[in-house]
């Protein structure tokens, strides 16, 4: 994890549960110009303290931020660089806007000295492309590299994507998550958009007045069964399955009827082969806006009916991390499903009767954590819903294995 409220997953998940914001005033440029002062920037991330220094000359910060949290991954699950099969191993990350940073500074670099003054070491950092390219050079991974630029879904749509690619053979290791920098264009844009909220994000509040942006990363290493087996790991949780679908309805709002949600939601819980009752936490897409936390408490209706399923929005601590969101919420998932601990929703103060669910508002909670699902439900109507589950709780892994038109899924 490179993340607001810190670096490597205990320390992010030790002041999710605390309830402490990563959200403050704006240092990298002039925000209060645009109307709004206040994100969630990552604080005390160091590139040289994570890569060499020519990692670190030839990559933007985005896949800096990348590169570290894959290694930190890698030193979790206890996998040497060197104990890799590297045809056996991919890279699958997401992202929306990649190298952020390099894309404001060859236009600055245009649009104010000329076309002949943009610098010629800015133009290799450029593309999105090149965030899972630069991890598979630090590992040595040679089965496959994909960036899933999946608009705030990205996180979860390239674990999904990674999961089904040990599902059915193409690799025994993926390396996976998301990535993603804030910068002045992406905070204009949201400005633009009368998207963000003045000072404070507050998920499913009846005042609730919008989205605070955050950046980070966060990054997981999915494995076969047989491969962890073959290891001894120590395995933290199982992807049960995922689901996607599209609104085909409007660039920035969620349909209505949320129809295309709801078929996400259900998808993803039974590609694992469970059932709504399985559930035990949600961990809620919870942008902060109007339309998308009214549409998710009809999504949660829906699917779960009269079960008051736990639900909560960390995006209140965190920011939209947007391409790294559900990449980052994923890792809460986990450590939910690992402790025991359902983070809190902050600056819950009014419940809105249009956003009638059961939220973990302000303090932590502690519950069963068997089964817990992470929605992202994003602009473009990208949706995309992960399940996860304990070790030892999902069915056997040869029902899984099967095609998803074979085992009934809608």
């Amino acid at each position: 994890m490179v993340s607001p409220i810190g670096l490597g997953r205990t320390e992010f998940f030790e002041a999710l549960a605390a309830g402490r914001s990563g959200v403050r005033p704006v240092a990298l440029f002039d925000a209060k110009q645009l109307g709004r002062e206040n994100a969630a920037e990552v604080k005390g991330f160091v590139v040289r303290d994570h890569l060499t220094r020519a990692e670190a000359h030839r990559m933007g910060r985005c896949s800096a931020m990348a590169l570290a949290a894959a290694r930190m991954a890698m030193r979790d699950a206890h996998l040497a660089e060197d104990g890799l099969c590297r045809p056996r191993t991919a890279v699958v990350l997401g992202t929306t806007m990649g190298e952020a940073d390099v894309v404001e500074a060859l236009s600055r670099d245009w649009i104010v000295r000329g076309e002949s003054s943009v610098r010629a070491s800015l133009v290799p950092k450029v593309g999105a492309s090149l965030l899972p390219i630069h991890v598979a050079r630090a590992f040595g991974a040679e089965a496959a590299v994909l960036t899933l630029p999946g608009a705030c879904a990205a996180g979860n749509y390239a674990i999904g994507v990674a999961a089904d690619m040990i599902r059915y053979g193409r690799a025994d290791v993926v390396i996976t998550g998301a990535a993603e920098l804030m910068r002045e264009l992406q905070y204009s844009g949201f400005v633009r958009l009368a998207a963000m909220a003045p000072t404070r994000c507050q998920p499913f509040d009846l005042n609730r007045q919008g989205l605070i942006l955050g950046e980070g990363a966060g990054v997981m290493i999915l494995e076969s069964e047989e491969h962890a087996a073959r290891r001894g790991a120590n395995l933290q949780a199982e992807v049960g399955g995922w689901g996607i679908s599209c609104d085909a309805y409007h660039i920035t709002r969620p349909h209505p009827d949320a129809a295309g949600s709801i078929a996400a939601m259900r998808r993803a819980i039974d590609d694992s082969l469970l059932s709504p009752d399985d559930v035990d936490f949600i961990n809620a897409h919870g942008t902060g806006t109007r339309a998308n936390d009214a549409a998710e408490a009809r999504v949660v209706h829906e699917v779960f009916g009269d079960r008051r399923v736990p639900i909560s929005s960390v995006k209140s601590m965190l920011g939209h991390c947007m391409g790294a969101a559900s990449a980052l919420e994923a890792v809460s998932c986990i450590m939910t499903i690992e402790t025991g601990i359902y983070p809190p929703t902050i600056n819950y103060e009014t419940p809105d009767p249009e956003c009638d669910v059961n939220v973990v508002a302000n303090v932590a909670q502690r519950g069963p954590a068997n089964v817990v699902v992470n929605n992202s439900l994003a602009f473009g109507g990208y949706n995309a819903v992960t399940c996860f589950a304990k070790p030892g709780f999902l069915p056997p892994p040869a029902l899984r294995t099967r095609p998803p038109s074979a085992r009934g899924a809608s």
